[in-house]
């Protein structure tokens, strides 16, 4: 199927049908719409190498997801599935690179002109690639927020806030000491923004409300999880609260308070900042601050189509965390 059939089949010029599909010339409603009719009935795809000479765009987008350990995949998908929809729902098609082709795979996708726009996840405090993502004429997008956004696009849950909002709601409800079973050792080894800001969050409120704290990385196994709660607990006999900055280990964890003799949340409440499907397929289901992975791809597709029509976004838009309380937490027991 060529577009002079459709131009013949509707009734107009060739050029009358590139028009509309490019949307370079103003076109009558009329006579749009019996284009577009056109293209339906006949089962129309324009040529993707013709369409990206003529608009000198490839309709596709590169995401660079994080493929490496300490990475929950399941949630770094969801953010994935998101971009990928969001894309296609502005006629953009979306290439995937694993974060261990760096600076070069940047180069290399935006070199050959492969695609017309990039966004990044999984951003470090002084992510190596930042120069060249700067230095790239193609535009970009940060899902995340490295300490120097200058020049930059970068768009995330304010997670600072989130960790903030966890301890005020442990805090209102009497708790006193709280610690936080963070991400696993290599996530801060690399100085992972989003966990960073985590920590920050939560220990600046304990420190501002007068409760005492912990922070403890944590491998994901079964093992190191079941270790870290029994030492932890062994260690703070009077802790009554635990955040959780890492989705897979809630089920391990609340197996092993349980195991423990602690009873959720009549002597151990447990807030988590997840997903939440993740936070509610446990039991008890768990009071969470959600992690928008949909929104986040969501807008970071918006805000590189803005970029590549030459709209100028802010550098940092931080999403507001939602803490939904469900069964999970609860009053400081009597005894503490």
């Amino acid at each position: 199927m060529r577009i002079s059939d459709v131009a013949r089949h509707a009734g107009v010029s060739p050029s009358t049908v590139s028009y509309v599909l490019s949307g370079k010339r103003s076109i009558s409603a009329a006579t749009r719409e019996r284009v577009l009719e056109s293209i339906a009935v006949l089962g129309y795809q324009p040529h993707a190498g013709a369409r990206a000479l003529a608009s000198n765009r490839s309709n596709v987008i590169a995401l660079v997801i994080p493929l490496r350990p300490g990475i929950h995949v399941p949630v770094a998908m969801q953010f994935a599935v998101s971009v990928v929809t969001s894309a296609r729902d502005r006629e953009h098609d979306v290439l995937l690179l694993t974060q261990a082709e760096g600076e070069g795979g940047l180069r290399r996708v935006a070199g050959t002109s492969m695609v017309d726009g990039i966004i990044v996840m999984d951003v470090e405090v002084d992510d190596a690639r930042i120069p060249a993502l700067r230095a790239l004429s193609h535009p970009s997008v940060l899902i995340g927020v490295p300490a120097d956004t200058s020049g930059l696009t970068c768009i995330d849950l304010d997670f600072e806030a989130a960790g903030r909002a966890c301890v005020a709601h442990l805090a209102a409800l009497g708790h006193r000491e709280v610690a936080l079973i963070g991400q696993p050792p290599s996530v801060y080894e690399r100085r992972t923004g989003f966990a960073e800001r985590t920590v920050a969050g939560f220990e600046a409120e304990a420190r501002e409300r007068g409760v005492e704290s912990a922070v403890v990385p944590c491998d994901a196994g079964q093992a190191a999880v079941t270790a870290t709660v029994t030492e932890l607990l062994r260690e703070r006999p009077r802790l009554t609260g635990i955040v959780v900055h890492n989705e897979p280990v809630l089920p391990t964890l609340l197996e092993a308070v349980r195991g423990l003799g602690r009873e959720v949340p009549a002597d151990l409440s447990v807030v988590a900042i997840a997903p939440d499907d993740l936070a509610t397929e446990v039991s008890p289901p768990l009071t969470s601050v959600s992690l928008p992975a949909e929104e986040v791809g969501g807008r970071a597709v918006s805000l590189l189509m803005d970029k590549l029509d030459a709209i100028d976004p802010p550098e940092v838009t931080l999403l507001p965390p939602r803490l939904v309380p469900r069964a999970s937490a609860a009053a400081r027991p009597a005894l503490f």
